[in-house]
């Protein structure tokens, strides 16, 4: 039967529809760069990538106009250009929601419009939505007041840079590795942490005067670097000891994972989506309290039996977020969306 399926689905186009690149930010399109690059071979996947940047309304305006030129058998918005979900077949429409991170910084009349026109009504005219996590899926839910049923929770994939890297743990100046400096990414609560352990810190990302002053104050050692090469980056967690993801809230958290495959142990939150995507492989602290941080950190250093099992752990959790996996997933809903799979 299933091979009835896919002989009768040999010419099935899908259309990637990709918010236009922006010099720094570039996880969605690696994301989906993988899916088309495991789909099965019965899928005809084509990258759609916006003719302007998201920013005012006749950039956007063009988007749109853009959007319903490229339309194919499956329609599927990889993310943030998210409104163009309104204009385009329902019945044929697959949305991917990242995060809802954004609602939280807006406020009044602002987040209104976002709301209405990046989430609710995209999502009303949308067949299926994916989001990357549960936590992702309670946000949409509790600000967009969405149907459950048409939401699935589809992860992300690690890239193959991300392989297993075995050395020895420095114990006496472990080489600690923390990617991102947003604000959620609650780096002054870390530096806190770290004060008077012997560490050396790698922040990925621009250190801002504020973040800059605490490093001072605290006398931390710090090495910076910023707009790295997916290659680049991969190298900094094989240099790595360990990975500190002590975030305040994520969508998903990518580093989690991308240190499991490098075979790093993991320090992170025990709340948002974190848990979710570490599993067992990750010591879970409360981002909130300093010396719950220090803990964490502390055991991670000292106790190697500790570390090795965190380790072990991760290496069962990653196989979740192969790229296969992940592009069979979406292989199943661009199927069902069409009329010829159930699965």
């Amino acid at each position: 039967m299933y091979a009835k399926h896919r002989q009768r689905t040999q010419h099935l186009r899908v259309a990637h529809f990709q918010r236009k690149r922006s010099k720094t930010h570039f996880s969605v399109e690696g994301y989906f760069a993988r899916v088309r690059e495991c789909m099965e071979s019965n899928i005809n996947v084509t990258l759609h990538t916006a003719p302007f940047y998201s920013r005012g309304f006749f950039r956007r305006l063009g988007n749109v106009a853009w959007s319903l030129i490229h339309q194919a058998d499956i329609n599927h918005i990889t993310g943030d250009i998210t409104y163009l979900g309104i204009f385009l077949r329902k019945s044929r429409t697959v949305l991917t929601i990242l995060d809802c991170q954004v609602l939280d910084r807006l406020q009044g009349w602002r987040r209104w419009i976002v709301v209405y026109l990046w989430f609710k009504i995209p999502v009303l005219r949308s067949q299926i939505v994916t989001v990357i996590s549960a936590e992702t899926k309670t946000k949409l839910l509790e600000f967009a007041r969405v149907d459950e049923s048409k939401i699935r929770i589809v992860p992300v994939s690690v890239s193959a840079l991300y392989t297993p890297y075995p050395k020895p743990f420095e114990t006496n100046l472990p080489r600690i590795l923390q990617v991102g400096t947003k604000a959620n990414k609650n780096i002054p609560r870390l530096l806190e942490a770290l004060a008077g352990i012997p560490a050396q810190l790698t922040i990925i990302g621009p250190i801002d005067r504020a973040l800059q002053a605490n490093i001072d104050r605290l006398q931390i050692d710090v090495k910076n670097f910023v707009g790295l090469s997916d290659a680049e980056l991969a190298e900094q967690y094989r240099a790595a000891d360990l990975l500190a993801f002590v975030s305040t809230c994520e969508g998903f958290g990518m580093p989690i994972v991308e240190a499991q495959f490098v075979e790093r142990p993991v320090l992170t939150s025990n709340c948002s989506s974190m848990p979710e995507v570490a599993g067992e492989g990750a010591c879970l602290v409360d981002p909130f309290n300093v010396q719950s941080i220090r803990s964490g950190l502390r055991r991670i250093i000292d106790d190697g039996e500790y570390r090795e099992r965190l380790i072990e752990n991760g290496r069962i959790n990653r196989d979740r977020f192969s790229k296969e996996q992940i592009a069979k997933q979406f292989a199943e809903i661009y199927l069902s969306l069409n009329g010829t799979y159930q699965g």
